[in-house]
This record gives C-alpha cells, structure tokens and sequence, in this order.
C-alpha cells in the first residue's frame, strides 16, 4: 500500500503542477486569455474537461498505464486552461495562500484516512448523499440567489470534501491489488486531484482577494 500511495500523491502532484502552471500561463498571455474566455472556446474546453474526467474514471483499468498517464496529464492541462479564470480574477497572493490552507486541510485529512482504524467505507455512501444535496442546492440557489444558502452550501462542500479525500485514501488502499499497480496510481491520483480542486475552489471563495483593477 505504502508504494502504491506514493506513486498516487507522485502522479496528483505532478497533475496540481500542470493545472496551476498552464493557468498561470493563460492569465499573463493576454491572447491566449481572450481567445479562450471571450468566446465560444470556453465552452468547448468546460465540455472536454467533463468528458475526460467521465472517461478516465470509467475506462482507467482498461487502458494502458501509458495512455492512461496521458489522459491524466492532459485532463490536468484542460482544467488548467479553466483554472487561468483564477488568477486574472484573484490576486497571485492569496491564490498562494489559498493554495497553502488547502494543502494543510488535504493532509490532514489524507493521513487520518491513511492512518485511522476506522472503516471509512460506511461513510461513502452518506458522502455520494451529501455530494447530490450540494448540487441541488446550487442549481436551485441560480434561481433564488440565497446568500445564506450559498454559505451553507460551501461549507457543506467543504466537509464533503474533506471526507472525500480521507476516504478515498483509505479506499486506495483496499484497491491495491484489485488493479495494474500504475492504473491504480493513475485512478487515486485523479480522485485525490478532483477532492483538492474542489477544496480549492471552495476555499478560495474565503480566503480569495479580487484583484484591484481601478
């Protein structure tokens, strides 16, 4: 378990590290920024985004270990195109800072799920539950445009997250053996990869400074 964790949190970071470069690379190229956020591209590479992830999560043991990498690297660098959002929006500052509360929460919670005697798949469920709830609420709440259901529902993605990420630690590890070692590297890292995002994002909303462009 030990190795296979490794190369899953190896493979996430590599992941994290192409999805915030290419992000930062669209922020400062002001071509590539307008092509991209100006037009109908935008919705092109949000459609590709969800159409790599549904893939890859479905058909990662079927693929190769060398096209499945591919796939995660190149899912990381469309993300990365949607992500350069981020940065023209927030200042580089506090997208750091974000990023270092982030990673505090992910750890902590990556090794209570390493490390707990408890079994965390009995709370997978009630997660999945949870997950659905939030997308409701935010569906709902583009029409009523609720301050306080927004809180709510942040702070519900939050906790969801957090317990995503302890259990899909523990649940890799219950995988090791159930698939090719490099597949299962490729399927963690991808879970692991989409729980940070996804605290990102909520944490940024918190912890976020708008640029000032007066």
């Amino acid at each position: 378990m030990k190795n296979v964790l490794s190369k899953v949190f190896a493979w996430m970071f590599l992941g994290l590290l192409v999805t915030f470069l290419t992000g930062y690379y669209i922020s400062v190229n002001e071509y590539a920024a307008a092509k991209i956020f100006g037009g109908k591209m935008y919705i092109f590479v949000l459609l590709l985004e969800v159409v790599l992830a549904l893939f890859l999560s479905a058909r990662v043991d079927k693929l190769s270990p060398t096209v499945a990498r591919i796939c995660f690297l190149l899912y990381s660098f469309v993300t990365g195109i949607t992500i350069g959002a981020i940065f023209i929006t927030y200042e580089l500052t506090s997208v750091i800072y974000t990023l270092l509360v982030t990673s505090t929460l992910f750890g902590l919670c990556a090794v209570f799920g390493k490390f707990t005697k408890l079994d965390l798949t009995k709370i997978g469920t009630y997660l999945f539950i949870g997950l659905i709830g939030i997308i409701l609420c935010s569906v709902i709440n583009i029409f009523i445009g609720s301050s306080r259901l927004e809180f709510l529902v942040s702070i519900g993605t939050i906790i969801v997250f957090s317990g995503f990420t302890a259990y899909d630690v523990q649940r890799i590890g219950y995988m090791d053996g159930y698939m090719e070692e490099d597949n299962l590297a490729i399927y963690g890292a991808l879970r692991l990869y989409l729980d940070f995002i996804n605290l990102f994002l909520e944490l940024l909303k918190y912890f976020g400074k708008i640029k000032n462009n007066d």
